[in-house]
């Protein structure tokens, strides 16, 4: 790529922000906090996969999907299958009446794993397939809606219906997903205790690598030819149709794209946290994973980070003290956002404090930053063509 290339891709402004949100990840946050906090706050981070995103299917493309925890529990789901296989072995499981076969599939009284379970017994299928099976889904997913124009309200009640459809699934085949109680007391991988301090530091850190990586992709995206087209497709959608683009196949792709980001998300969470639950999948988690999107601001890729982190932290702290009033409390910071400050924290740094940042840069540079703020653009279009 040539420095022109690599300029625009990489704007001034953005290659600070890039570079903050590194310092803040890779060494504010490990010296700061203890394992326990840290191991947290790399959970908050797996939600950051699911906002990312969101940003480029929501902010970007117009495609409002309440369904995302159907992506994320897929990925979850994929690699507990791999790491609960490993933790299955017939030594460890000696004492069942099968041996050799998930615990809970012992209890249901099934006598030898299921065929569609064989695989899982490969890292490298694996990891295929937490990328591939969620793709596949949004893709039949996609064909089916965008193929018939279907979109707005009406796309965002059909994806919030397939996850429910699929949490009670899930729940329904106990024998073979765990049930309500998923898939737990995953231990090893490859022999190496997965619950141990050294474990929980490497898997932040991967998880902190993977997130940064998918920040790259939606960064090409962004920067694109068809990051633009995502923007005039939001705005006058008709008019790109009539131009001679195939906006369908558009939405497909943006939408196969956040559900691989979901899955990957999903992934990193079951290695971090050592379960995965059908809780993670319906349409509560959903519709939280978009608040997290909407307080970051729908419209920045790195507002969907501090989104998920900012709003997992209050969470946690607030539920600690108020357990019952959390739902009220994120219902009311979801309409308050949207409300007040619809571009999100991104949006209130753009307007309050990049200003005063470009004055700090030129002041000690002598130049004058070479780049508009971020959401410049998209902001002058919320209200009107872009």
């Amino acid at each position: 790529m040539s420095y022109a290339g690599l300029r625009s891709l990489l704007p001034k402004n953005d290659l600070i922000n890039f570079a903050v949100l590194a310092l803040i990840l890779v060494v504010v946050l490990p010296l700061s906090l203890d394992i326990f906090r840290l191991n947290l706050v790399g959970k908050y981070l797996t939600y950051a996969f699911v906002a990312l995103g969101l940003v480029l299917c929501w902010g970007y493309g117009g495609i409002l999907s309440l369904g995302q925890g159907v992506f994320f529990g897929l990925g979850g789901y994929a690699m507990a299958m791999f790491l609960k296989l490993e933790a299955s072995s017939p030594e460890n499981t000696a004492i069942q009446s099968t041996p050799g076969i998930p615990d809970f599939m012992d209890w249901n009284q099934l006598t030898e794993l299921p065929w569609f379970w064989q695989p899982f017994h490969s890292l490298t299928f694996t990891v295929i397939a937490i990328i591939v099976i969620p793709s596949i889904f949004a893709y039949i997913i996609g064909v089916a809606m965008f193929k018939r124009r279907v979109g707005g309200v009406y796309f965002a009640i059909i994806t919030q219906a397939v996850a429910a459809i699929l949490t009670i699934l899930i729940i329904g085949q106990q024998g073979y997903t765990g049930g309500v109680n998923g898939i737990t007391d995953l231990r090893t991988l490859f022999g190496w205790d997965i619950r141990t301090n050294e474990a929980k530091y490497v898997f932040y850190f991967l998880c902190v690598f993977m997130l940064f990586l998918c920040l790259g992709v939606a960064q090409f995206v962004r920067k694109s030819k068809l990051g633009r087209l995502l923007v005039a497709m939001r705005e006058m959608e008709d008019r790109v149709r009539f131009s001679g683009y195939d906006v369908a196949n558009f939405k497909i792709f943006v939408f196969c794209l956040g559900s691989a980001f979901a899955a990957i998300g999903g992934a990193m969470f079951t290695l971090q946290v050592g379960f995965m639950s059908p809780t993670f999948v319906g349409i509560v988690p959903s519709i939280e994973m978009v608040i997290f999107c909407a307080v970051g601001g729908r419209l920045s890729i790195f507002g969907a980070v501090y989104g998920a982190l900012v709003v997992n932290w209050a969470k946690t702290t607030f539920s600690e003290s108020f357990p019952e009033l959390w739902l009220f409390a994120m219902g009311a910071l979801f309409i308050g956002v949207v409300m007040a400050f619809p571009n999100g924290l991104a949006g209130l740094y753009t307007k309050y404090c990049e200003p005063k940042v470009n004055q700090l840069i030129e002041r000690f540079t002598g130049k004058s930053n070479d780049t508009s703020a971020e959401l410049a653009p998209q902001m002058k279009t919320e209200g009107g063509n872009p």
